[in-house]
C-alpha cells in the first residue's frame, strides 16, 4: 500500500508532531508499505533522518505569504515561484518569529483552511496534480486538522481515502485573535465531512475535538502515540546527583517558569542542596526573551550554576540528556493532547511528574511510570517532585514500569499497525 503522510515543516527546529510523523513513516516502511513523508510550508526538521522529498516543498512558506498579501503573486508562473521555494530562503524565513506566531496568522490561516476558495489556490492545484500524476497513493494522512484546507480536493477530486491526525490544534487556534478564531473553528467544522477517519492521539483529545468540531463518534479512532526505541539503552549507572529534567518547548505555556520557581524553593531545603535542573527542548527566536528572563530568575536566586540549558538538541543528545535525569517534569499550563516527552522519558527509565489534566492522566495511569498532581492544589507540585527525589527505590520502580509500558504499548510499531488497520478498513476509492 502507498501512503502519503502530509506534514507542516518547521524549517529549523524539532517539534513533537514532526518526530511522531517521521517515526510513523519509518515504521510503515518496515512493515513493507510504501510510505512518503511530504512537508508543506518549510523543510522538515526531525530528530530522525528520512529521505523523501529532497528539496520539494509544496505551499512554500514565502509563496504562501506573498500570495496572501498581493494578487500579483497568485498569477506568477512556476519558474518564478521556484525562486521563493528555494531551501535556503525557506530556512532563513523560518527563523523569523512572526512566521509561526499564531496571533499574527489569522487571515492566512483562514485562507489556507478555505482551500479552493482561498488565496493559495494555485498552490493547491499544483499539489493535487502532483498527487494525481506522480504519487498516485492509496491513502493520504494529514498530520493535523490545520491542513484540512486540502481535504475537499483530496476527497472529491482524487477520490482517495483521507485520514487526519488530531494532535494539539486547539492551542494554535485558540491563540488566534477574533474574528479569526471563531471563523477558523467554523471553517474546520465544515471540512469534517471530507475526512474518512480522524485519529486523535489520546482519549482525552478525542473528547475535546469531537465536541469542538462536532465529529461523529464513528469518524474517530484513537491511536495513542508511540515512539521509536532505537538508541535507548539501559543506564550504565545510578544517578548520583539528583537532577530534575525539562524537555519541551522553552516557553511559559509548557510551565518552565513554574518548574524553575519550584526548583528554587526546593534548593532552600538542606536535603536538596545538591539538586540540579537540566532544561532542554525547542527554542525558537521568539522564545529567547523568555529564556533570558528565566536565567535572570535563577541568577537572582543564586542557583544559576545548578541549572543548565540545552536548546534544540538532536535525537542522540536527547537520549543522553534523559539518561542523566532522576525525574522529568513538564508542568504544562493547558491540556496537552498527549505529551510525547513523557513517554520519551519513560523509555529511558526516567519517572515523570505531571499535572493531572490532558493526555498526561492516561499516560501515567496506564504506565505507572510517574506521579500526577493537582495543579490547583497549593504545594502539590513541589510535594510530588520531592516524593520522587527522596525515594530512589520508588523512582526506580516507576522507571521500570514506565520503560515496560513504552516497550509494550507506547511504541511506534504498535501505532503503525493500528493506523494500518484503520486504513485497510476504509474504502479504496470514492465515486
Amino acid at each position: 500500500m502507498k501512503i502519503i503522510k502530509i506534514v507542516p515543516g518547521t524549517g529549523n527546529f524539532y517539534c513533537g508532531s514532526c518526530i511522531r510523523d517521521t517515526a510513523l513513516v519509518r515504521a510503515l516502511r518496515r512493515l513493507d508499505h510504501e510510505a512518503v513523508l511530504q512537508p508543506l510550508y518549510l523543510p522538515l526538521c526531525s530528530d530522525e533522518s528520512i529521505s523523501d522529498s529532497g528539496d520539494r516543498i509544496f505551499f512554500g512558506g514565502v509563496n504562501v505569504f506573498l500570495q496572501q498579501k498581493a494578487d500579483f503573486f497568485q498569477k506568477t508562473p512556476r519558474w518564478f515561484d521556484r525562486i521563493f521555494d528555494s531551501r535556503w530562503l525557506l530556512q532563513l524565513s523560518s527563523r523569523q518569529a512572526g512566521m509561526t506566531k499564531a496571533s499574527e496568522l489569522g487571515e492566512m490561516t483562514l485562507s489556507m483552511l478555505a482551500g479552493e476558495e482561498g488565496r493559495q489556490v494555485k498552490e493547491l492545484r499544483r499539489f493535487i496534480e502532483w498527487l494525481k500524476q506522480e504519487e498516485k497513493p492509496d491513502a493520504v494522512i494529514l498530520s493535523n486538522a490545520l491542513l484540512l484546507g486540502l481535504s475537499k480536493s483530496i476527497s472529491q477530486v482524487l477520490g482517495l481515502p483521507l485520514l487526519c491526525t488530531l494532535q494539539g490544534e486547539d492551542g494554535f487556534l485558540d491563540a488566534l485573535t477574533e474574528p479569526y478564531r471563531t471563523a477558523a473553528w467554523r471553517q474546520l467544522e465544515s471540512k469534517v465531512k471530507y475526512v474518512d477517519m480522524f485519529i486523535p492521539v489520546s482519549f482525552y483529545y478525542n473528547g475535546v475535538m469531537k465536541q469542538r468540531l462536532n465529529i461523529p463518534a464513528e469518524k474517530c479512532a484513537v491511536v495513542q502515540n508511540g515512539i521509536s526505541l532505537d538508541g535507548y539503552r539501559e543506564r550504565a549507572e545510578e544517578i548520583k546527583t539528583p537532577t530534575i529534567g525539562f524537555l519541551a518547548r522553552l516557553c511559559a505555556a509548557k510551565g518552565l517558569d513554574r518548574l524553575i520557581e519550584v526548583f528554587i524553593h526546593l534548593k532552600k531545603h538542606p536535603e536538596f542542596h545538591s539538586l540540579r535542573l537540566k532544561i532542554a527542548g525547542v527554542m525558537t527566536s521568539g522564545d529567547k526573551p523568555f529564556v533570558k528572563e528565566m536565567k535572570k530568575l535563577l541568577d537572582k536566586a543564586g542557583v544559576l550554576p545548578d541549572a543548565s540549558f540545552h536548546p534544540n538538541i538532536a535525537r542522540e543528545e536527547k537520549i543522553e540528556f534523559l539518561n542523566t535525569l532522576s525525574v522529568l517534569s513538564v508542568p504544562a499550563t493547558y491540556g496537552e493532547a498527549f505529551g510525547l516527552y513523557a513517554i520519551e522519558a519513560m523509555a529511558a527509565g526516567v519517572p515523570v511528574v505531571q499535572p493531572q489534566h490532558g493526555g498526561f492522566t492516561e499516560i501515567v495511569e496506564t504506565s505507572g511510570g510517574g506521579v500526577l498532581y493537582d495543579p490547583n492544589e497549593s504545594g502539590a507540585y513541589e510535594s510530588a517532585l520531592a516524593e520522587i527525589l527522596l525515594n530512589p527505590g520508588k523512582a526506580r520502580e516507576m522507571g521500570r514500569l514506565g520503560k515496560k509500558a513504552v516497550r509494550d504499548h507506547f511504541n511506534v510499531d504498535r501505532m503503525a499497525r493500528e493506523i494500518l488497520k484503520i486504513i485497510e478498513n476504509l474504502p479504496r476509492s470514492k465515486p
